[in-house]
């Protein structure tokens, strides 16, 4: 017996150094997760990094186990827990996760078979045995301690909250489904459109008094004071700056709220719940591309403004047409050609008078297409940053 067993050892062993140094194990185990595991198919780079990591570890420790019979240890287990908790506060259901440890152990089963020496029915019985043992001990694990940490951060709410968004703007989170239940287990809904606010002080400083979770927390009530409005507070403070989940209409009284406050910021509205985190990424970039004399106390940054310093900075987020319609809107439509015109030619001739008297037009008719194009745009066009905006927009998007 001690000589068959020996012998069983040296074949597992063989296999498992083979698996061991052989990348596309991984690679399969990861691929076949994604393909069958929904809430793995989205993951993205940095998260699948972590998967990456994940699976190449219970690679080891499964064949490991196989090799000599053994159990898991208590330091396996406290791994499994600390791996099932960290999946509780990033939302992945554990439904998915325990799925997909069953589908990468398919896998191992599959490549220990397709290995030489090819292993004996004993063997193949051990390793069956202990996947099962395995499966069975860490289901158990990962299931309560996800459980304890989910029912931790219920109890929590303020910091799950936070957690939540800080989650959403960092982009950790595997699907729309797994959000909405992340958010329904916490008793909030996400607003659907949405606008994500990121402000600072108004002086720039990388660093300002006031910017604390508690501040966030009374701009986010500042922001929603009116009838009716009794939404769970989605504000978090990101390094220097405070970060904002809001109804779109919300945002419309956001420029004196955050004037204020001694407060700017930059407002998107026009991303998905699924690309939370790129809004957040355009809007902390515009802030810190915009020049002092792009921010005005009377209004935001907004989308617009976010996309047209992307693409000066060479790093365009979106394509010319868009940057057109979000910065002109309603002068494209027929009816109002003749405000793209004014403003064509304002921004040509340099003054009003001149672009009057190109068109034929009293100045003071002028003066009116331009107060016109203010109110449809949200834009004047004799503010020098807005006039930029306008006529990159015209220029790219026309």
């Amino acid at each position: 017996m001690t000589k068959e067993r020996e012998g069983a050892g040296q074949r597992r062993e063989r296999v498992r150094q083979q698996l061991i140094g052989d990348p596309e194990v991984v690679a399969a185990m990861i691929a076949a997760v994604r393909e069958q595991v929904p809430a793995y198919a989205a993951l993205d780079d940095g998260r699948l990094q972590e998967v990456r990591a994940i699976a190449a570890w219970a690679l080891e420790r499964m064949l490991h186990l196989w090799v000599t019979d053994g159990d898991l240890t208590p330091a396996d287990l406290r791994r499994l827990r600390g791996i099932a908790a960290a999946r509780a506060a990033d939302g992945r259901p554990v439904q998915a996760v325990l799925r997909a440890y069953r589908v990468a152990t398919t896998v191992l089963i599959d490549q220990v078979a397709g290995r030489a020496p090819v292993p004996t029915a004993a063997d193949a019985f051990a390793f069956a045995r202990m996947a099962l043992t395995a499966l069975d001990t860490l289901s158990e694990e990962m299931a309560s301690a996800y459980t304890a940490t989910s029912d931790d951060l219920a109890a929590d709410r303020d910091r799950a909250l936070r957690l939540l968004l800080d989650d959403l703007i960092a982009g950790r989170h595997a699907s729309i489904g797994a959000l909405t239940d992340r958010a329904a287990r916490l008793g909030v809904h996400l607003p659907d459109p949405y606008c994500l606010l990121v402000a600072e002080p108004a002086d720039g400083a990388a660093t300002g008094p006031g910017l604390t979770q508690e501040a966030a927390t009374e701009l986010f009530g500042a922001l929603l004071s009116g009838p009716g409005e009794d939404l769970a507070p989605l504000a978090t403070v990101h390094g220097s700056r405070i970060v904002l989940m809001l109804p779109a209409a919300a945002g419309g009284s956001a420029p004196a709220v955050l004037h204020e406050r001694s407060l700017r910021g930059c407002a998107v509205s026009g991303e998905s719940l699924d690309r939370i985190a790129v809004a957040h990424r355009l809007a902390a970039d515009a802030l810190d591309a915009a020049p002092a004399h792009a921010h005005h106390p009377a209004r935001l940054l907004t989308e617009g403004d976010a996309h047209v310093l992307a693409l000066l900075g060479g790093r365009p987020a979106t394509t010319p047409d868009r940057i057109g319609r979000l910065l002109l809107g309603p002068l494209v439509q027929p009816g109002r050609r003749h405000l793209m015109a004014a403003l064509t030619t304002y921004l040509d001739a340099g003054s009003a008078n001149a672009a009057a008297r190109a068109l034929g037009l009293h100045p003071q008719s002028l003066r009116y297409r331009l107060r016109r194009i203010g109110e449809l745009t949200g834009r004047d066009p004799r503010d020098p940053w807005q006039r930029l905006t306008l006529d990159i927009a015209r220029t790219i998007g026309h």
